[in-house]
C-alpha cells in the first residue's frame, strides 16, 4: 500500500457542521495523517498557504505536507482515506458523481451558516457524544 502524505484541512471554525466534521475526522486520525487549522484563528497564515481568508472561506482547502494544495470536493476523498474511511473515500472519488458533488458542495459552501443553524448543533452534539462513548 502506498504511504499517504499528511494533509492539513483548513476549515471554518465558526460553522457548527464544519466543526462536527473536523471533530469526527480528528477522532479517526489514529495515524496522524490529518492536520486541522481553523481559518478564523491565528494559526491560519494566508501568505504561507497561498490562499486568502476569503477564498478559504468560500471553498474547503487542504494542503499536503509537500505544499501542494487541493480544494473543493477533491479534499473529501483524500481526508476520508487518511481517516480510514475507505467507503466514503470511494464514494467521493467516483468520476460520474463529480458534477453533482461539486454543485452540492458549492451550494453548501455558500449557505453553510444557514444550513448549520438548522443541522449543525445537533450534528455537533451527536459527534461529541459519540466521541465520548468511544473513549470510555
Amino acid at each position: 500500500m502506498t504511504q499517504l502524505e499528511k494533509l492539513t484541512l483548513f476549515y471554518d471554525g465558526a460553522c457548527p457542521l464544519c466543526q462536527a466534521e473536523i471533530l469526527f475526522l480528528s477522532g479517526r486520525n489514529q495515524d496522524n495523517l490529518l492536520g486541522f487549522v481553523d481559518i478564523n484563528s491565528d494559526q491560519y497564515d494566508p501568505q504561507k498557504v497561498g490562499v486568502s481568508c476569503e477564498a478559504a472561506l468560500a471553498a474547503m482547502y487542504g494542503q499536503y505536507a509537500s505544499g501542494k494544495l487541493t480544494q473543493g470536493v477533491s479534499v473529501f476523498p483524500e481526508a476520508y482515506r487518511r481517516a480510514n474511511l475507505p467507503r466514503m473515500a470511494w464514494f467521493f472519488s467516483r468520476k460520474p458523481l463529480q458534477p453533482f458533488l461539486k454543485l452540492a458542495y458549492l451550494f453548501f459552501a455558500k449557505n453553510r451558516h444557514a444550513i448549520s443553524n438548522l443541522f449543525g448543533p445537533a450534528a455537533l452534539r451527536l459527534v461529541k457524544a459519540r466521541s465520548r462513548s468511544v473513549k470510555q
